[in-house]
């Protein structure tokens, strides 16, 4: 992590969120599609290994990383 990297904090409404939607929620991408497109074009980290899986399932205590920003997923 660097200095200016930006944080966020994702609280779980549920179990889980689709990777693809996860990437709109927090604005990092601008539709569900274009989250799609972020995962297969290998922008997105998740607890630091490359994640293929576009509808990947994330859940509590796991971190995104996207385009210098870290997302922490937190229990709702």
């Amino acid at each position: 992590m660097t200095s200016n990297q930006l944080i966020i904090e994702f609280a779980l409404s549920g179990e889980y969120v689709e990777l693809c939607h996860l990437l709109k929620f927090v604005g990092l991408a601008d539709s569900g599609g274009r989250g799609k497109t972020m995962v297969a074009e290998g922008l997105v980290y998740v607890d630091g290994q490359l994640e293929r899986r576009k509808t990947a399932k994330i859940r509590a205590n796991q971190v995104i990383d996207c385009l210098g920003t870290r997302v922490f997923i937190t229990n709702g």
